[in-house]
């Protein structure tokens, strides 16, 4: 943990274990950072850095938006008392100052351009901005989209059917996956549509947590001159990647999931030399070449964005490796305990590189929200395991599971005595 976070634990009276500092390790061996994965007291002191959820409830429903850490809030609430202390004094001062500063740590998280980033509110307004300001569209020309991306994205592609004259292409990923599996059905689709020139990729989905091959999509993409647009909402913090290792040129990202920030606050990337394919903000001065005028946002939440320095920190301490093994073991305790069980369909398969900590299911022939919405509210009001259902995989809805980094080993073990109870 920085000394910044230290300072701010201590300042609110907050009696924590310091984070193990795994950041100063970068070359942890594989299998050190597998058994750190099922360190159980190594991970209770990291939940201790975080305030407990109610108590008797089992919080498996972490993907909606991840709790800030203890030495997060502590430091977003020493800015919020900041920015409503000073007033205009900071905000039309020393604030723009302190703001490249973040944006320059979340540059660096990310190893891209800081004038290749800008702010947005969340994933979604950032994927709202590629997809609605992507000018290369022509009458005639195809998008595509699939069934797993998420419900706004797909409402944003059919709309370029309207706004673009566009014909809308969707298709449906193979259940169950394999990673060949998931490349053919990319292919398939472009072989099929070769008039498509602009393609929405989900990175990490929110429905099932299925995590396609997207270097191999996004480059057979560029082969056919498809233009990717990737969102990587659920992955960045949840999956080790680079965006210049994935090959693309346009993605959206979310802060406040599994960074830990204060929420409302999202990063649009955009590759410098393709800032000009997307269309300036009607609220900005045509033909201003910056990323910045690509998004215009008003008033930002500045000790929000502020706290996102303090949130990488914490991110740093902990270490992206520790918590992504750490997740995976998570999922895989649960899964590996029901999978093959009958009466349970898990979604997501077992190969380490297509999920991360994210992993539905489905109760045989249970295909609708209502049936799926149901078991939700079993799960909860029979033994007390939080869940959320989630509609739009092509073979029907499911219950999602979303561990994160305040559950131990006893909650992934109280889902499976859960459901082994509700499928005897």
């Amino acid at each position: 943990m920085t000394d910044l976070s230290r300072r701010a634990l201590l300042a609110a009276g907050a009696a924590a274990p310091a984070a193990p500092a795994l950041a100063a390790s970068p070359t942890l061996a594989t299998s050190d950072l597998q058994a750190l994965a099922r360190d159980e007291a190594h991970w209770a002191k990291v939940a201790a850095l975080y305030d407990p959820p109610p108590a008797g409830v089992v919080q498996l429903e972490n993907g909606h938006f991840g709790a800030m850490a203890r030495p997060v809030r502590v430091a977003y609430e020493q800015k919020l008392a900041r920015v409503n202390r000073e007033t205009t004094l900071y905000t039309r001062g020393p604030v723009g100052r302190d703001l490249v500063a973040v944006r320059a740590r979340v540059a660096g998280l990310l190893g891209v351009g800081v004038d290749e980033i800008a702010f947005t509110r969340g994933g979604t307004e950032s994927m709202q901005t590629l997809i609605g300001g992507y000018n290369r569209l022509r009458p005639g020309d195809a998008v595509l989209y699939a069934d797993l991306d998420y419900d706004s994205m797909q409402t944003a592609m059919e709309a370029l059917a309207r706004l673009r004259g566009v014909r809308v292409v969707k298709i449906d990923l193979p259940e169950p996956a394999t990673r060949q599996g998931l490349i053919d059905a990319y292919e398939r689709a472009l072989s099929a549509n070769p008039d498509v020139r602009l393609m929405l990729l989900t990175h990490l989905s929110h429905r099932t947590g299925l995590i396609p091959p997207i270097q191999e999509i996004a480059a057979l993409a560029k082969a056919r001159k498809v233009e990717v647009l990737l969102d990587c909402g659920h992955a960045l913090g949840q999956t080790e990647f680079t965006l210049r290792d994935l090959g693309v040129d346009f993605a959206g990202l979310n802060l406040h999931k599994w960074i830990g920030s204060p929420l409302g606050v999202g990063v649009v990337y955009i590759r410098k030399d393709r800032i000009p394919d997307i269309d300036v903000s009607m609220l900005e001065i045509p033909g201003d070449p910056r990323i910045d005028a690509r998004v215009h946002t008003g008033t930002v939440s500045y000790a929000g964005v502020l706290a996102v320095a303090d949130a990488i920190d914490f991110h740093e301490s902990v270490g992206l490796a520790a918590k992504a093994r750490r997740l995976r073991y998570l999922r895989d305790r649960w899964v590996s305990a029901l999978r093959g069980r009958p009466g349970i369909e898990i979604l997501t398969p077992d190969d380490p590189a297509l999920h991360a900590g994210i992993t539905s299911f489905r109760l045989s022939g249970r295909t609708t929200m209502a049936a799926n919405a149901a078991v939700r509210k079993a799960l909860f009001d029979e033994h007390r395991v939080f869940t959320v259902e989630r509609a739009g995989p092509a073979k029907g809805a499911c219950v999602r599971v979303t561990p994160s980094f305040v559950n131990n080993a006893g909650d992934l073990d109280a889902l499976v005595a859960a459901l082994r109870a509700m499928t005897a």
